[in-house]
């Protein structure tokens, strides 16, 4: 349906593409994958012709509809949540304005004598607007959108009003209202709550279109997508499979890669050996010549191209008592909605609780009476004796001095370390060469969270509250830190929406429900398996 074909395209003086090649086939569901800065998002503006290659061509199937999500939603205002889902539509909201502008034509008697010009049009468009499935379009884009985790008062609710995030959702809901031939979704996994996030999956795999996705969510990827399309130093690989299988294709290719490169500098060295040896002596000369001329001929193997990896380990931290945190009768509400009613839960050491629950359950309130940032209206949280607490919130990502660099910003904080381990802490969460210089400013929402987990871990607490963690990082980041989190030592209590992270690090699950707590022993993967479940909002 859409091919590259030998695409180069240079961004400034950055050469993004050269020569690459792929192609998304009728019916086929793709991910695409590449470092940050690799051009994903550059691939997909060419790919719906927003911006030409510099060389090669792009190809498009005649006739076909794209449909493109992207992090950058524009303005939306002067609508209502459902009305703005339905302008976007593509093709049938095109003939839904049309219908509307002849019903008003029909009832304007200043227009009467056009009454026969607009009645034959009027059954034109309506006949068009049949085929189109028009009349159903309404119901769908309400069941999108609930799907997305709209309520009914936010569907009929004024666009204008709603948050980043929430508009993010709406453009989404656009595209998949719209039910394009071909769907290209930069990021469609951000911004959303678990419900969404298992809503999404399934209307993506019961999708019959074509698709092609990023995703910083490897659980949400290998559900759906059945090839992945790698973007790495200017060129695309296809691989069939999912992203697990991906993984471990390019590691066989990467050990196969330098196995190869290893053999042939062991040869060359061996060649070049022997010319040094025996060059000066003429008994030798037409050997030394003929090696010569072999070694100019012979194509270079490239060395595999080394992934930016580094591990993070933990300093010890220093051992708490066993009881952590207690919070006993609390009782909390915010204008007329209560939260909490009596809440009793204990947290103990070495324990690692993931809080569950819809949106607006409590789960980041629950957070916040743990680490004082907010206060019961009745009841007591206590915090244990040689507790030394540590908070990952999405706020602390705004606290950031602009003007500051990354560097400067871990100097500041750790005025006693030396140079060289706060340049290898940088180096763990990504920031290497220049990155280290970059004023807080300009940094992306994943370098911000990146920033902000390097200082929090540096000094490592005995007990990690975390807030979402992982919005904003890649998949690469996200490894490292879930790597990192299994050696940690002391206690965790956190909320997620990643499945493979709540599945890797969590003993103990806390399910926030309209019926009351639920307390499970064991991990994510046990409340899964007793449950039947991923998610409390998906209970029938």
């Amino acid at each position: 349906m859409i091919r590259l074909d030998k695409i180069g395209k240079q961004n400034g003086r950055q050469l993004v593409f050269v020569e690459a090649s792929a192609a998304l086939q009728k019916g086929e569901k793709a991910g695409l994958v590449g470092p940050n800065g690799a051009g994903k998002t550059t691939l997909f503006r060419m790919m719906t012709g927003e911006e030409p290659p510099d060389e090669g061509q792009v190809s498009t199937d005649r006739g076909i509809t794209i449909g493109y999500f992207s992090q950058d939603v524009g303005e939306m205002s002067g609508r209502t949540v459902v009305a703005e889902t339905m302008a976007g539509a593509g093709p049938v909201s095109v003939v839904a304005a049309e219908l509307k502008e002849i019903e008003a034509g029909l009832a304007d008697p200043d227009r009467a004598d056009e009454m026969e010009a607009l009645i034959e049009r009027y059954g034109e468009v309506q006949a068009r607007f049949e085929e189109l499935d028009g009349y159903a379009l309404e119901g769908r884009a309400y069941e999108v959108l609930a799907g997305l985790g709209f309520s009914q008062e936010m569907m009929d609710g004024d666009v204008g009003k709603l948050s980043g995030g929430w508009k993010m959702r709406v453009a989404l809901a656009r595209i998949l209202l719209m039910r394009p031939d071909v769907m290209l979704l930069d990021e469609p996994s951000n911004h959303l709550d678990l419900e969404s996030l298992i809503w999404l999956e399934d209307f993506l795999k019961n999708y019959d279109g074509a698709l092609m996705m990023t995703s910083h969510d490897r659980e949400f990827m290998n559900r759906i997508v059945t090839k992945i399309i790698e973007i790495d130093g200017g060129s695309l690989t296809t691989y069939s499979g999912d992203y697990g299988f991906y993984e471990q294709q390019r590691a066989m290719a990467d050990t196969q890669a330098q196995a190869q490169f290893e053999r042939q500098q062991a040869m060359l060295a061996k060649e070049i050996k022997f010319i040094e040896r025996f060059k000066a002596r003429a008994s030798h000369a037409a050997q030394v010549q003929s090696r010569v001329k072999k070694l100019d001929k012979i194509e270079r193997v490239e060395p595999p191209k080394r992934r930016q990896t580094v591990a993070f380990e933990f300093q010890p931290a220093p051992r708490s008592g066993d009881d952590v945190a207690m919070l006993k009768g609390i009782h909390k509400k915010y204008g007329s909605r209560i939260v909490y009613e009596g809440l009793d839960f204990s947290i103990r050491r070495k324990e690692r609780w993931c809080v569950m629950g819809i949106n607006g359950a409590g789960k980041s309130t629950l957070l916040k009476l743990i680490t004082g940032t907010a206060t019961p209206d009745a009841g007591s949280v206590t915090v244990g004796g040689s507790v030394k607490l540590g908070y990952f919130a999405q706020h602390a990502m705004d606290l950031l001095d602009g003007e500051a660099t990354v560097f400067g910003d871990l100097e500041a904080s750790f005025p006693q370390a030396g140079q060289g381990s706060l340049r290898a802490l940088a180096g763990c969460f990504g920031f290497s060469g220049d990155d280290v210089e970059k004023p807080c400013r300009v940094l992306s929402g994943g370098e911000k969270a990146r920033l902000v987990m390097a200082k929090m871990l540096f000094d490592p607490p005995n007990f990690l509250v975390l807030d979402e963690p992982t919005n904003h990082l890649d998949i690469v980041t996200k490894e490292m830190l879930i790597g990192a989190l299994a050696q940690y030592e002391g206690t965790m209590l956190f909320v997620s929406h990643d499945r493979h992270f709540l599945a890797a690090l969590s003993n103990r699950v806390l399910e926030l429900t309209p019926d009351g707590v639920h307390q499970y022993g064991g991990g994510y993967t046990e409340y899964v398996a007793r449950t039947g479940q991923e998610a409390p909002g998906l209970r029938g």
